[in-house]
């Protein structure tokens, strides 16, 4: 789990992108989105076992992972659907799957209906999606940046660990919770995120919601049963604006599906994605 390393860069609108790619270069590619407050790290395993058949990239989005921190840094969800867009530029990609979980689900999503780039089909796996959102928890940290950001380093920790711990059903590995922590601990990350979760408005979902019914794609729509940070209603919601989407609701798993249930989800997506449209 140590060996999880992004080894390119790309200087985004938004400050340096870290991103790595994997899998036969001559494969169909596939971009995956990770969400809020994670990285990269948590389509680690996903990755791997779809870089057997497509050429897979993976990104610490701005603010987020290993890729740059800053104070004034913009890392709202308008940013970072930008920078999606930016980034299939600069890989010349022309049409690749796109899986996205959590707030990068608005980020592929508003990459899509406002920046104009195109996806041969799209995996959304328990995606910030629809009005309202945002628990009282993610509320309460937003609006007193200044605050939180002042605690003690020790307390500030034992926060980031409790509520990213609260995304699994069935609770991370301790190594896992380190590493996806870790960002968050340092001088930088502190302030780094709460500043994420103070940009993150509902206007950015408001902004697309009524045009899901434009998507022209494949989508599959992924949920985990035991979701209690986006209810898995919210699934059925989604499922009856976009056209044509499959949905996989998957038993017992949390908001992270990647963790609680990586085998179900690398199943769902693996067929997803060589189903003929």
């Amino acid at each position: 789990m140590t060996d999880w390393i992004l080894d390119r860069t790309f200087d985004s609108s938004s400050g340096e992108v870290r991103w790595a790619v994997l899998g036969p270069e001559e494969a169909p590619p596939v971009v995956l989105v990770h969400g809020t407050p994670f990285s990269s790290y948590v389509w680690r395993g996903i990755a791997r076992a779809l870089a057997q058949d497509h050429r897979v990239y993976v990104w610490d989005l701005p603010g987020y992972g290993t890729s740059a921190q800053y104070d004034g840094q913009d890392v709202s969800l308008g940013a970072q659907g930008r920078v999606l867009a930016e980034l299939t530029g600069h890989w010349g990609l022309r049409g690749p799957a796109v899986v996205a979980h959590d707030f990068g689900g608005c980020v592929a999503l508003r990459a899509r209906l406002l920046h104009g780039v195109r996806y041969s089909r799209l995996a959304l796996v328990d995606p910030v999606a629809l009005a309202p959102w945002g628990s009282p928890v993610y509320r309460l940290l937003g609006g007193r940046p200044e605050v939180f950001g002042a605690l003690p380093p020790d307390l500030h920790r034992a926060l980031v660990r409790e509520y990213v711990g609260s995304a699994s059903h069935l609770g991370l590995n301790p190594a896992v919770l380190d590493r996806l922590t870790a960002p968050w601990c340092t001088e930088s990350g502190q302030p780094a995120f709460y500043r994420q979760i103070t940009q993150n408005d509902q206007r950015f979902t408001d902004e697309i919601q009524d045009r899901y019914g434009e998507l022209d794609l494949p989508v599959l729509i992924c949920w985990g049963t035991e979701d209690t940070w986006i209810p898995v209603a919210r699934a059925h919601e989604l499922a009856a604006l976009v056209p044509d989407a499959r949905l996989r609701l998957i038993d017992g798993a949390g908001h992270l599906v990647q963790e609680d249930a990586p085998a179900e989800l690398t199943a769902a997506l693996t067929r997803f994605l060589r189903t003929a449209p």
